[in-house]
């Protein structure tokens, strides 16, 4: 299975690249019109068995935003520019990461990589989402697309993500990494196209997942 999914991420991640071409360029012209700085940004993330990496994305936020803020991302976070809430509204923002697919980082499929500070957190079951290459997409992915709106207009974006999004959000890494193969790849990258698109009902298809005292979801 192993080389059959670095074979689909190279071609995947390659024919992405080449299809999106357009619109890098002009998220790129976007972010450089608008303030000058960098077009990217480059988040330490931690990827698989542990290994530190730098997660890219188009620079969405203002100059210095870490310095601002915490690592959640609410939709009126006062730090984000008005080309990065475009970006991140269409998911622009995460084109690049494809070149953390194509470097052998990350995976077109696979548990969300986490800063280190959320890392250290990890029970020792929930290591186990460190076995794997992170993913651009994955369950969790799909099920918290719109993860922006649910945290805004929240005083403490992070508590509310630790509150409202992470718990379900390891449960449902853990269910991907103890039950992965090939197939059930595919049908993730077929519902994160559908949810991109807006196809109702996406959310039926997600696995239920037992979270330590929540309903199962």
């Amino acid at each position: 299975m192993e080389l059959a999914k670095r074979a689909i991420d190279i071609a995947g991640a390659t024919g992405i690249l080449l299809a999106t071409a357009p619109l890098t360029a002009y998220a790129a012209w976007r972010i450089k019109r608008e303030d000058g700085g960098p077009l990217l940004y480059r988040g330490e993330r931690i990827g698989r068995h542990g290994k530190p990496f730098a997660m890219l994305k188009f620079r969405s936020m203002v100059l210095d935003a870490e310095r601002l803020g915490g690592p959640s991302t609410a939709d009126d976070d006062p730090r984000l520019t008005a080309t990065g809430r475009m970006l991140r509204r269409y998911k622009l923002d995460e084109l690049p990461q494809f070149l953390n697919v194509l470097r052998g980082e990350m995976s077109l499929v696979g548990p969300r990589p986490q800063v280190a500070s959320d890392v250290r957190r990890y029970t020792d079951r929930e290591r186990l989402l460190l076995s794997v290459r992170p993913g651009i997409t994955d369950w969790a992915s799909i099920v918290f697309r719109d993860e922006g709106a649910i945290l805004a207009g929240r005083p403490d974006p992070d508590a509310a993500y630790d509150e409202l999004i992470r718990p379900r959000k390891i449960a449902l890494g853990l269910a991907y990494v103890e039950n992965r193969c090939l197939r059930t790849d595919l049908k993730i990258l077929v519902l994160t196209a559908l949810a991109v698109a807006g196809v109702a009902k996406v959310d039926e298809m997600i696995p239920a997942v037992e979270v330590p005292g929540l309903p199962v979801a």
